[in-house]
């Protein structure tokens, strides 16, 4: 794996937010079908990095580049679509829609992509499955536990095959059982598809699960081996 191109890689970021800071020079790699942990303290700029990896900010200066792809310079049209076929991603409080119902909202990806309902409810309930929310289905968020809505945030991220998912704190809300079977899920989900993760976190625990850490402090990246995978893109 040492020697593979990043699939994912920031170089030198710079982003503010008002007058303050989140990101100072930040450079980070991710390479194919690997689990990368972000670590660091409230307010490093955990999120705002996740944020502009995943095209959903740009950054004020640096490059962001996915696939060959200069992400930061792509139109919206095209971030929306990398949002809706390579990237998934999954938030701290899942961040379902509340009016519909666990298969719908695992399903939504799939029918925004043009894709039959019946088809993607059939899919969305494999996923369910694959998730352990078997039986639940029909349930709405509101009727969910906390671990339940993760993993169905998890399904919804996975259901169209992305190359990357973003998790940011995904075990942030839950307590350490249900983080526990979350990470789980989602590690050996990954490991099976090849699907690379960036992972926020400032659990140690949820560190573990991955195959690298890097830890962001002030703004700035510094991780073993990080400055090398970085270089040897260029």
């Amino acid at each position: 794996m040492t020697n593979e191109v990043p699939l994912l890689a920031a170089r030198d970021l710079g982003k503010a937010h008002g007058r303050t800071p989140a990101l100072r020079g930040a450079s980070v790699a991710l390479r194919p079908g690997e689990i990368l942990a972000v670590t660091g303290p409230s307010g490093s700029g955990k999120s705002t990095l996740l944020h502009c990896l995943a095209g959903i900010v740009r950054p004020d200066e640096g490059s962001v580049t996915y696939d060959g792809e200069r992400v930061d310079q792509l139109p919206e049209k095209r971030l929306s679509e990398l949002r809706r076929t390579e990237f998934g991603v999954v938030f701290q409080f899942g961040q379902l829609i509340p009016e519909l119902t666990a298969v719908d909202n695992v399903a939504l990806p799939l029918l925004l992509a043009g894709q039959d309902r019946a088809g993607a409810r059939e899919r969305a309930g494999e996923w369910l499955e694959r998730f352990g929310v078997r039986g639940q289905e029909e349930l709405r968020p509101g009727e969910l536990s906390g671990g339940q809505v993760q993993r169905v945030a998890l399904a919804r991220a996975l259901v169209t095959g992305p190359r990357v998912v973003f998790a940011d704190e995904p075990t942030g809300a839950l307590d350490s059982l249900a983080g526990e079977q979350v990470m789980t899920a989602l590690a050996h989900t990954a490991r099976e598809s090849g699907t690379a993760v960036l992972l926020i976190t400032h659990d140690a625990r949820v560190a573990a699960y991955a195959d690298r850490e890097v830890t962001l402090h002030d703004g700035t990246v510094t991780g073993a081996g990080n400055p090398a995978v970085v270089e040897g893109e260029r």
